[in-house]
């Protein structure tokens, strides 16, 4: 009975690898790149400010506290700040680094931020302040201060 039983295993050897083989095809067919996972990194983004002053004095420093808010979170997403004054003068910068240069681009390093507007000038101001990230995504805040001297 041994040796029938034997026999019998002997004969199954090609049965197994033609099985190995088939799961392997199998697996590879079904791991197609073009259909394969994808990964999402680019979300939109809201921006969030808390209300500021309507009007401002010559050489007043009005505080903007601003706050980003993602619809996702992909750890790599970098924030970039660029403004342009239209109307009126004065200065807009990050916390106490040096005031920004209209229409230059520069890196936020946190989501949750203030910045520093200081009119220099006796007459309405008024500017736009642009946040964008790394894959294209932009928001426009405008602002408008009336002169109170």
């Amino acid at each position: 009975m041994t040796a029938k039983f034997s026999k019998f295993r002997s004969g199954l050897g090609p049965v197994y690898i033609m099985l190995a083989t088939l799961i392997a095809w199998v697996s590879l067919v079904s791991c197609n790149t073009e259909d394969g996972i994808e990964v999402q990194n680019n979300f939109p983004f809201e921006v969030n400010v808390m209300p500021v002053p309507k009007d401002v004095a010559n050489g007043q420093l009005v505080e903007i506290r601003i706050g980003i808010q993602r619809t996702g979170n992909y750890s790599n997403t970098q924030y970039y700040l660029r403004y342009f004054q239209f109307d009126g003068q004065g200065t807009l910068q990050y916390y106490d680094e040096q005031p920004y240069l209209p229409n230059d681009l520069y890196p936020l390093p946190t989501e949750q931020f203030r910045l520093y507007y200081k009119s220099e000038s006796a007459v309405s101001q008024s500017f736009d302040v642009w946040i964008s990230d790394s894959f294209g995504n932009e928001k426009q805040l405008s602002f408008q201060f009336s002169s109170s001297n």
